[in-house]
């Protein structure tokens, strides 16, 4: 096929994957639901992409080493941290729910789908992984607690390497097995390529870091090194072992992100950019790798298969492993019944399927087309089904409202106060324990400690956060806060206290992109508040009416109060009113700063 046009179909694929990345932002579907649509509609519907045609052999090259790094950065994400408040349960999911997941798969893969026993433990192997591209954008868009939030991030990241382990160590012990080697020396050749694996993952980690301690390595090679260590690592380990590299690349993810890397926010970040890069791409390249005649294939007694693993595998293997542990009833079926498979699992069935039949199991034809099936069915169910589930349970909450406030002085615990009167989830962090002694004695839950160290970040429960307001004296500071959670917020959530000092315009825009958004307004300085809050102004809520509108309090508030900040009835907060791009609605809520002669009975009243 002609350069130029494989080149076109290439940039085509890859913009379509992030189109649609966007798109499900926008929409708030889980994107893997859209990119399998995108890949049917691209390929086997329209016939616009045929990757084995269009793309050859590389088409192989790039899954495996795309999904290498996928996992690394999967692998990067798991603190170690985590496993004190969920370590026993993480235990049991892994250590007795995979087990348990892949006996009784296998078991209906046999004698529900009547597949041959070697193309039955295979399938069932494969289908034991719980896709971590998949569940945590469904995490990051649902507010449940940490626990079952560290609890499906470490199964998902975890099962992911621990399956395709499982179904190489199966296909070499068929493919060993037909070839009549021994016991013994298929024992060898397994433990051989774990043990190359875990070797190379560790030492790999522990050599970067004395490598970037030593300063050895220049600050703009740091990124590009740790890629090219992925890789060379995943190649090495595939030596010893075929595809055992994505055990390798997984323990070198959770190496790195564990050992104190002093770019290890970068590194995440990076790596979190390229994955959703790959998986958009990976994605519709092996969706639009399906052919229709599969899929046509499959009888009822696979769709029967599927149904199973859906509504008795998962959900008993995930019911007896935890029993025994903390998780209530409502947090076993949760976790029972979220189990979205994804790309993993597909480019391991495109893998082994061709494999299979090679060895003589003509059943291996159905595997790919089977696990598609099975990943269509999670990703869609599951996906929809996640948030709202979640909430009919009292696991989380419809949106993120919380405000985290950096800073504890007279005026934000006053502020604080008012927030949660209004039934807002509120955190104040500082670093001096007696200024955050008036929160406590009002109930306003605090952190105590420096925000920006690696206790804060493995000890704050920031999942019903959605807000971050830097309110300290110190604009710098502010600045480096707003920075440091950008990433977790977002651009547009993240907010600090006007600069002291008026820059130039030129200046202002360099400066505007690394810190956060001006709160309140440019005149509201850290000590224009403090001393405003010291001679009696104190914030007030004011609740708008179809009778009492935004108009009205402008004109009756026009002397005696600044309003700050508006709430609206969809739970939006703007701490700024000026970025308002519409005037406020009847329901939303203004929260001002009211002059001391307006205190005193109307603090806390709904206006008309």
């Amino acid at each position: 096929m002609d350069q130029t046009l494989v080149l076109q179909k290439f940039i085509y694929v890859v913009i379509l994957g992030i189109g649609i990345q966007w798109i499900a932002w926008r929409l708030s579907i889980p994107a893997i639901i859209l990119l399998s649509v995108g890949g049917i509609l691209t390929g086997p519907v329209l016939g616009w992409i045929d990757p084995v045609r269009d793309f050859g052999e590389l088409v192989q090259v790039l899954i495996k080493l795309a999904v290498a790094i996928i996992l690394f950065e999967g692998g990067l994400n798991l603190k170690l941290h985590e496993l004190k408040t969920s370590g026993k349960t993480v235990k049991r999911l892994i250590g007795m729910g995979l087990p348990l997941s892949w006996i009784l798969g296998t078991l209906a893969a046999y004698y529900i789908a009547g597949l041959s026993f070697p193309t039955a433990v295979l399938l069932s192997s494969i289908v034991v992984v719980t896709g971590p591209t998949v569940i945590m954008p469904l995490i990051r868009n649902t507010v449940v607690p940490a626990r079952i939030t560290s609890l499906f991030k470490w199964e998902g990241i975890l099962n992911d390497p621990l399956g395709v382990l499982l179904a190489v160590l199966v296909f070499e012990y068929f493919a060993f097995w037909q070839s009549q080697a021994s016991l013994g020396g298929i024992i060898f050749v397994l433990a051989r390529g774990v043990g190359v694996s875990v070797a190379l993952g560790l030492g790999a980690g522990y050599l970067l870091k004395k490598a970037f301690e030593k300063h050895m390595v220049p600050e703009f090679l740091k990124l590009p090194i740790v890629l090219c260590m992925v890789l060379l690592v995943y190649g090495c380990a595939n030596m010893a072992l075929d595809e055992i590299g994505l055990l390798a690349v997984t323990i070198f993810g959770i190496t790195m992100g564990n050992i104190g890397l002093v770019i290890i926010h970068e590194l995440r970040q990076f790596k979190e950019h390229i994955s959703i890069l790959l998986l958009s791409t990976v994605f519709i390249i092996l969706t639009a790798s399906l052919n229709p005649g599969q899929l046509a294939t499959l009888d009822w007694r696979c769709w029967l298969f599927l149904l199973a693993m859906l509504f008795v595998v998962r959900p008993l293997a995930i019911w007896i492993a935890t029993l025994g542990t903390d998780l209530g009833w409502k947090e076993r079926l949760l976790v029972g019944w979220i189990a979205p498979r994804g790309v993993v699992a597909a480019s391991v069935a495109g893998l082994f399927g061709p494999r299979m039949i090679e060895l003589g199991y003509e059943d291996g034809l159905i595997l790919t087309p089977m696990v598609f099936s099975l990943i269509f069915a999670t990703v869609i169910l599951h996906g929809f089904s996640f948030s709202w589930l979640a909430v009919k349970l009292g696991l989380a909450k419809k949106s993120k409202d919380g405000i985290m406030i950096v800073g504890a002085s007279s005026w934000s615990i006053e502020l604080a106060r008012k927030l949660r009167e209004m039934g807002l989830n509120v955190l104040m962090v500082d670093s001096t324990w007696h200024k955050l002694k008036q929160a406590r004695l009002q109930s306003i839950p605090i952190h105590f400690g420096e925000i920006l160290s690696d206790t804060s970040e493995q000890n704050l429960d920031l999942i019903e956060m959605g807000y971050l307001l830097a309110a300290t004296e110190n604009d710098a500071y502010n600045a480096l806060v707003c920075n440091t959670f950008i990433h977790r917020f977002g651009r547009d959530r993240i907010y600090q206290l006007p600069l002291h000092k008026k820059s130039e315009e030129g200046d202002k825009e360099l400066r505007s992109s690394s810190r956060g958004h001006t709160a309140f307004g440019d005149e509201w300085l850290y000590e224009t508040l403090l001393v405003d809050h010291h001679r009696g102004m104190r914030f007030q809520k004011t609740r708008l009416t179809g009778e009492f509108t935004f108009g009205d309090f402008k004109a009756k508030h026009a002397n005696a109060s600044a309003p700050l900040m508006i709430v609206t009835q969809k739970g939006k907060i703007w701490f700024n009113p000026a970025e308002v791009r519409e005037e406020p609605q009847p329901g939303d809520t203004i929260i001002s700063l009211s002059e001391p002669e307006e205190n005193g009975g109307g603090n806390n009243r709904s206006a008309g």
